[in-house]
């Protein structure tokens, strides 16, 4: 073998196991939070409010690729629990807008906090040596992260 083919196949085999550690860590995050009461979808629908501000059902949907249907029954959920709220958009007047509320907001944090307090009490398990390569993969992440939303 060549050593562009076993670059290639490492390569490979670690966008394969980052996939799947990545899978696993999601999973473990979302069993954690899962009896907090709010879905994954949910949430995501909030953090995407919070970060760009009220949307249409139409745009929220087509954003977290779900059916307008779907993100109709969630946004309902949402303001019938309080975390969101429906309001007239200012540009057009026949058009609605959902917004996250401030009660959104603190059930988005609580869930953050549980999650952080899981990871940091799993992340205490391991040895200096780990810790120390997670924080230092961490600037990579996050350029990764970057790169992934840029995309989208």
């Amino acid at each position: 073998m060549d050593m562009d083919a076993t670059t290639a196949e490492t390569a490979d085999d670690t966008v394969i196991r980052f996939t799947l550690v990545v899978e696993r860590i999601v999973r473990h995050l979302r069993a954690v939070t899962a009896t907090a009461g709010m879905s994954s979808a949910a949430a995501s629908v909030l953090a995407r409010l919070r970060d760009s501000g009220p949307q249409r059902v139409t745009d929220l949907a087509r954003s977290e690729g779900v059916s307008q249907p779907a993100m109709t029954q969630l946004a309902d959920r949402l303001v019938t629990e309080g975390h969101a709220v429906r309001a007239p958009s200012a540009d057009d007047r026949r058009a609605v807008l959902i917004d996250v509320t401030a009660s959104g907001l603190a059930a988005l944090e609580q869930r953050h906090v549980d999650r952080v307090a899981r990871l940091e009490a799993v992340m205490a398990e391991l040895g200096e040596d780990d810790r120390a390569a997670l924080a230092a993969a961490l600037p990579a992440l996050e350029r990764l992260v970057d790169v992934a939303a840029d995309r989208t």
